[in-house]
């Protein structure tokens, strides 16, 4: 430990995110602006271990065992390879639903490492933390996946190029670029998301999937939003798991009807996103999607925000 906190308490805020964005299953992944989880992480002098003492927000049925809650485990990761003795109680607001795809796991996560990197002075790098905040994500999904942590913690679209140890590159994102994110009132945990994907996959389908990749990425570097809106069809992962989702085909088909540049699954889903060139766009995309979850008799949420430039970040406590 490389110094002793000048005050008690941190509160980390941690961004949604989106990942796989159609074509980079377990690879791409970006983060959202306006919602998102808060950890506050105060010190305990009178215990040597994790406390998680209250969970609140949209989801409140979540572990409170230090040992299976992804925050927490998270913690417990970098507690151990910094070194640290002293005790902290963990308040978790969690302001991502449970199973929505929207990367909540990873977001509790980050919160926690973050806050305890500022708390005790650590200054780790991005990549050390994404090393901790990975193991609350093997917890929540059996694998340590970089595409929701990174974009978590870098903020922006990244890509997970390498797992161990895990390495990320942060993509350019063309300004114009609006997010258009609604999420049906259900939910579809990770692991049951994953159990319905192909274990063996054609060729040809490898080699299509591969030029959409490449040919999004290009899109990325010549900030040409055509090109990336072109490039962002999914002919394994996203077919695999649209039958989870009621609604899905309708809300595809009126995303492009309003046009939207490109539509996807929203990590493991149920959350389904869109990207457009304009805010109008977006609204008129907004639209259509909640049209189509409605006539499925699914309740939503949703928001329309930039690929956010700001990943996970201090909002009180320790010269914030």
């Amino acid at each position: 430990m490389s110094g002793s906190a000048p005050e008690r308490s941190v509160t980390v805020f941690a961004p949604a995110t989106v990942a796989n964005v159609a074509v980079g299953f377990d690879v791409l992944g970006f983060a959202l602006d306006g919602v998102g989880d808060r950890v506050t992480l105060t010190l305990d002098e009178s215990s040597s271990g994790l406390t998680i003492e209250s969970i609140s927000g949209v989801e409140v049925d979540l572990p409170k065992e230090a040992d299976r809650n992804t925050a927490t485990v998270a913690l417990a990761a970098l507690v151990r390879g910094c070194g640290v003795e002293t005790g902290l109680a963990v308040a978790l607001q969690k302001g991502i639903p449970l199973g929505s795809g929207m990367g909540g796991s990873a977001a509790s996560a980050v919160a926690a490492v973050v806050a305890a990197d500022r708390l005790f002075r650590l200054d780790l790098s991005r990549e050390e933390l994404l090393r901790y905040a990975l193991e609350g994500e093997r917890v929540a999904s059996g694998a340590a996946h970089a595409d929701n942590a990174a974009p978590c913690l870098w903020g922006g679209l990244t890509a997970a190029i390498a797992h161990d140890p895990p390495e990320v590159v942060r993509l350019p994102v063309p300004d114009a670029l609006v997010c258009t994110l609604v999420h049906p009132r259900m939910r579809i945990e990770t692991r049951a998301a994953r159990e319905v994907l192909p274990r063996e996959i054609p060729l040809g389908a490898w080699v299509e999937q591969s030029m959409h990749l490449c040919g999004f990425l290009v899109g990325c570097f010549e900030g040409d939003l055509s090109r990336m809106g072109r490039s962002m069809v999914d002919r394994i992962v996203g077919p695999a798991r649209s039958s989870l989702i009621p609604g899905h085909d309708r809300a595809r088909d009126g995303a492009v009807r309003a046009g939207a540049l490109g539509f996807g699954i929203a990590g493991s889903g149920p959350s389904v996103f869109a990207w457009s060139s304009s805010p109008d766009t977006a609204r008129a995309v907004e639209r259509e999607l909640r049209a189509a979850f409605a006539a499925a008799g699914l309740d939503t949420d949703s928001w329309i925000s930039p690929v956010s430039r700001r990943g996970a970040r201090v909002e009180s406590g320790c010269g914030s």
